[in-house]
């Protein structure tokens, strides 16, 4: 069944660059009630605000400054007041740097699951919820390895694992919220600019070698895909944005 993303309310953490701007203004495209954009840069995010308003109206999308570690229940709180209802979250602030062991944990892994559960709460239909959709942001990290981002790989892994356990189809068909994951690929983003690896001894192996072998794509790309699986994905599936190429499912 073909979902149609027309007059819903979004919210996209991390929304203000790369693949959550790139999201923002696919969905925008779509006609859908408003885009609510969340980033802690706030400079970013109303210079995004106001690039996409300028487009598609000033209506139509909406900036909180926020940290997700941190801000969720006053954020979440604010939202509902405002809008009333969210009928998608997308998953996709992000951090890559496996010196940071902690950090990236807490953003990839424990924010992540906590506005998963949170929005999950409120869409839920057993609970006068109307049902929703959350997509988690993921990567080809998630189910493939190499030997250089260890840290980053593991808060991959256990997103894959998060989005098909609690999108499984016994949560979805009981509790009417879909759960999907997109993975892209290596993509044309701030994240990637200047990635950090777990030793110093194969940073340059890594940004000058490896990097370099690999099939990029712009964020637009993964805009498109996250159109894509909206409208098309049953919940608990994950699915590769790679090489500006349409979505593909992960098995």
């Amino acid at each position: 069944m073909k979902r149609d993303l027309k007059n819903k309310t979004i919210v996209i953490t991390g929304g203000a660059v790369g693949i959550g701007y790139a999201i923002a203004e696919s969905f925008l495209q779509r006609n859908p009630r408003v885009v609510i954009i969340l980033n802690t840069n706030e400079e970013r995010g109303r210079e995004a605000t106001k690039n996409l308003a300028a487009k598609y109206g000033k209506n139509k999308v909406i900036y909180y400054k926020c940290d997700v570690r941190t801000d969720l229940e006053v954020v979440f709180n604010k939202i509902i007041e405002e809008f009333t209802t969210v009928d998608v979250l997308v998953n996709n602030a992000g951090i890559l740097n496996d010196t940071y062991l902690k950090k990236t944990i807490d953003i990839n892994v424990i924010a992540s699951m906590e506005w998963s559960f949170k929005f999950w709460e409120h869409m839920r239909m057993d609970k006068a919820g109307k049902g929703g959709t959350i997509i988690n942001v993921n990567s080809i990290y998630g189910y493939r390895a190499d030997p250089y981002v260890p840290v980053y790989h593991a808060s991959k892994f256990a997103i894959m694992g998060f989005t098909k356990s609690l999108g499984h189809e016994y949560n979805f068909s009981k509790y009417g919220v879909r759960v999907v994951a997109i993975c892209p690929g290596f993509t044309e983003t701030k994240l990637v600019e200047n990635m950090i690896t777990w030793t110093p001894e194969i940073v340059e192996e890594f940004n000058n070698d490896y990097l370099k072998k690999q099939l990029w794509q712009k964020p637009e790309a993964v805009g498109k895909v996250a159109v894509e699986v909206f409208e098309n994905a049953d919940s608990g599936t994950a699915w590769l944005s790679e090489g500006g190429q349409p979505a593909t499912l992960v098995e």
